[in-house]
Parts: structure tokens; sequence; C-alpha cells
């Protein structure tokens, strides 16, 4: 930990720190020059907490050298990890597109969706049984029979499925339906009585960033999962609330790279929730693929304009075979594959 005192820090001051620092069990290396005093406190920095530092008088600011999430982060893995869905390798070479309708809505609906998620060669298929809604009166999901639906629709063609888990007192159901992966969604990212529940058991977990997330505190989300024992984890950018209006959520391309210099988990994208609009979604999944995403998490409806739940943002099935043709050719010209 680096701790940087005031100008006016005192002798007193300073040696009251130091003795902070002995006391946790640190050792200190104080750095005197003209104008500032740094003070190195060496060992497990895990025995200092920076806020308590920070309250003593004469300390401007305490920085932690190392960080806090530890098994999620690339010092770990170098060379980075593989999530396997039912042999699905989500990570490494293999792009990985995960198509689907927004919400469950009947069992026609998902066959359909199934059969169209299929044809354009993608390998996991998504839905919605349970779904978070701003408003208290829009459709919140059709729930376990949306499982039913759903996983009835998807073994057909041997799709592995993702859904979203909102609530932990369904996990159970989840577990019995044998969901393959458990999606978390922007709004529970940091839901940590969830985070620690879906951390005990064997499923891959897909974890989305919070509206208004930093990259640090969707870090240590995910290090609640990894704590818990469940290491197959993958990060989903989904776009954030910034100030602009004249779309849904603006996609931010710059984690991608960044977020995967810092862990050796999967990084995908969700281009439909960042657009919100249809027509945007293929230009922000090349910039994704290019950037360096190993997937993206696409909404596509038999229908889009019956859907019953994000009806703007869904392509529909011919539009998803177009767009995983210009795929292929961006994830080829970064060395990739779809």
């Amino acid at each position: 930990m680096i701790i940087v005192m005031q100008r006016q820090a005192t002798d007193a001051q300073i040696d009251a720190v130091v003795a902070h620092i002995r006391a946790a069990g640190l050792r200190e290396h104080v750095s005197r020059g003209a104008e500032l005093v740094v003070i190195g406190a060496i060992g497990d920095e895990n025995l200092l907490d920076a806020g308590h530092v920070e309250i003593l008088p004469g300390v401007e600011r305490a920085t932690r050298v190392t960080k806090q999430y530890k098994i999620v982060a690339r010092a770990l893995h170098p060379a980075g990890s593989v999530v396997k869905v039912r042999g699905v390798p989500i990570g490494g070479e293999q792009i990985q597109v995960i198509a689907g309708p927004c919400s469950v809505e009947t069992q026609a609906q998902m066959d359909e969706a199934a059969a169209g998620v299929a044809a354009a060669g993608c390998r996991l298929m998504r839905g919605g049984a349970f779904k978070p809604r701003t408003s208290p009166y829009a459709f919140q999901g059709l729930g376990v029979i949306g499982l039913e639906y759903f996983q009835r629709a998807a073994q057909r063609y041997k799709l592995p499925v993702v859904t979203e888990l909102m609530d932990v007192r369904m996990l159970d159901t989840f577990m019995e339906y044998d969901v393959d992966v458990i999606q978390i969604g922007a709004r529970n990212m940091q839901n940590f009585d969830l985070l620690k529940e879906v951390g005990r058991v064997n499923k891959p977990v897909i974890l989305k960033r919070g509206l208004s997330a930093t990259l640090s505190e969707w870090l240590m989300a995910a290090e609640y999962i990894a704590a818990g024992g469940n290491h197959s984890i993958i990060f989903c950018e989904r776009g954030i609330r910034t100030f602009e209006t004249a779309y849904r959520n603006v996609l931010d391309i710059t984690a991608i790279p960044a977020l995967k210099r810092e862990t050796h988990l999967p990084v995908i994208v969700d281009p439909s929730h960042a657009a919100g609009k249809a027509w945007m979604v293929p230009a922000l999944a090349q910039a994704a693929i290019a950037a360096g995403a190993d997937g993206l998490l696409i909404e596509m409806h038999p229908n889009p304009c019956e859907a019953w739940c994000d009806a703007d943002q869904a392509l529909a099935p011919d539009e998803l075979q177009a767009l995983m043709r210009t795929l292929a050719a961006v994830a080829a010209a970064v060395g990739r594959t779809l």
C-alpha cells in the first residue's frame, strides 16, 4: 500500500502512520521528497484497510498496490481461461454467439426460435423465463412454465440454454430444470447474496455489468462468485448508462480489452441491450468481435413485431443468419473462428 502524506503533515503524524503499519504486521518504507512524504507499507496489505489509513491525521490518500480480486485476476492464469458449456468453449480461439428471444412466450414461439438459432449456426440459445422490468405492469415472464418451453425447444437442436436468475429462491428450480448457464442481470450484479449462492453451484455463470458499474466493481462482483468455489464465470458487457438519449445504453467497447487485461475469464458482449434498436446491432456486434470479445449475446425473435418484450432490438431469423456471415469474416480478420 502506498500512503501519501499531506504537505503539512508533521513528524508526529508520520510516526503515527508508521506505528499503524507496524501494528498491522507490515513493514514501512518512508520516502521524504522535497514537498511530500510517501510511505510504503510492505507485506500483506490485506491486513491494512485503506479507508482506516486515510482517516489518520496528516494522510492525503492511501492506494492499494495489489488487487482485491485474487481469483479472477489474470495473474492467476496468464494464458486465459476457457469456460465449457456442454463441450462448447467460451474463450479461446472460437467465438460463440448466444442467440434467442428476450422472453419465452409460447411453445410455438420457442420452437421457431430454436430452429432459427440452429439454422444460423449458433451453438447456444438464450431466453428469459423470468424478466426484470422497469415497470411493474410490464410482462414479467412466464416463470417455471417458461423454463419448460425453453428446454423442450432447445433440446430438439441440442442447444445449451442460457437464462436469467433473478431470485436466490429460484436457484434450486434452475438446477432441477438443468439450466446450462445462469445469467446474472445488470440490476443484480451487486446482489451479493445471489452471487454467493451461484458461487456454490457447478454451473457456468454469465455476469452482466451493472448499469453504472466500474470495471473494478464488476471484477469484485465476479470475485464473490469465484470465492464460493465456482470459477466458470463469463463477463458480459451490455452497455452503461450515460447522459445520451439517442440509444438505449452506451456500449463500452473500451471495456473489452481493458477487462481482458485484468482477468483471465472470457468476456462477451450484448449489443442488443446496448443498442435498443435492431438496426444498430450488427455494427456493435462487429465492433465487439474486432475489439476482442469472446462471444455475443444477441436477441432474435421469429416475429420481432410480435415480441412481448424488447421488440425493437430483436433481429429476425434471416437477419441473424446474415449477421453470422459478416461476423465470420470479422473473426477471421482477427485470427479467430466463429
